[in-house]
Parts: C-alpha cells; sequence; structure tokens
C-alpha cells in the first residue's frame, strides 16, 4: 500500500504524548488515525487553505472509508513523521496513501488509505472540489491522477 512516487509526500511532524497511549506506554490503535486526520489537515495548511474557511465557502472533507494496517508500535514521546499523499483525485473525492513513522529509526509503523468526500456543509450532500483547490493539489507534484466520471 505504499505510495509509488517518486517526490516525497507530504510529511506532518507530532510526538506522542501520554493521552495517546495505553495503560503500557503504547499508542492506542486509534490514535494513529488521528495522527493521519492531523496530517491531511496539515496538507490542505500547506496548500494555503485551511478547514475553517473551506466550510464558511460551505465545504468540508468528510472520511467516506478507511483502510489501517499496523506494522510496530509507537511509544511514549516518540517523534513521528505523518505522511499525506493524494494518489487519486475525483470530481467530489480524494483519495489518501498514509503512512505513520518512527523518526529515531526510520520505523514504518502504520499505514492506511482514507477515500474523503467533499460535501456541502449546509446538507451534507456531495459537492465537487473547487477549481483552485484541485489545482493546488495538481501544482503541488503529489503525483495525483485524475479519474473523470467518480
Amino acid at each position: 500500500m505504499r505510495a509509488q512516487n517518486a517526490l516525497e509526500p507530504f510529511a506532518h511532524r507530532c510526538r506522542v504524548y501520554y493521552e495517546d497511549t495505553d495503560a503500557g506506554g503504547v499508542v492506542y490503535y486509534v490514535n494513529y488515525l488521528k495522527f493521519m486526520e492531523r496530517a491531511r489537515t496539515e496538507r490542505l495548511r500547506h496548500l494555503g487553505f485551511s478547514q475553517s474557511q473551506l466550510a464558511e465557502d460551505n465545504l468540508l472533507f468528510v472520511v467516506h472509508s478507511s483502510e489501517a494496517r499496523y506494522h510496530a508500535p509507537a511509544r511514549l514521546d516518540d517523534a513521528l513523521r505523518v505522511t499525506a499523499h493524494v494518489i487519486e483525485l475525483n470530481r467530489a473525492s480524494l483519495r489518501f496513501v498514509q503512512q505513520v513513522w518512527r523518526e529515531q529509526d526510520d520505523t514504518l509503523l502504520c499505514e492506511g488509505q482514507f477515500l474523503v468526500a467533499a460535501v456541502r456543509a449546509d446538507t451534507f450532500k456531495p459537492r465537487a472540489i473547487p477549481p483552485q483547490l484541485r489545482d493546488a493539489f495538481a501544482a503541488d507534484g503529489s503525483g495525483t491522477q485524475s479519474i473523470a466520471g467518480e
């Protein structure tokens, strides 16, 4: 499930806090999804778009489906690198491949795929991704491919 692209995918760096761990000091599995959500949000911010501004423009992104595979545990105080690579850009959705790496030893901890749908903030019905946002993903060199007729 690794992104097949010569370009380095966008990465967000974060640290594991006590609140992220279970009684054994290991990151609780669902928290990897939170780390990945934050990386997708920071990817948008990196492109010049904030989720709050998009909501004011009647656009929200919602996770339609997710898939995760866990390889190794992260622990308290680990520094993490979380990638967010768009592999598919459709009229009203994006497909991300994401990975969580431990910085210290460059170990892949978790990887996943997320289909994220664009919806109207007022009705939650699907809507097209605005051209300026589509163009920003394309200009960022993410290696996205456009699929017609979603």
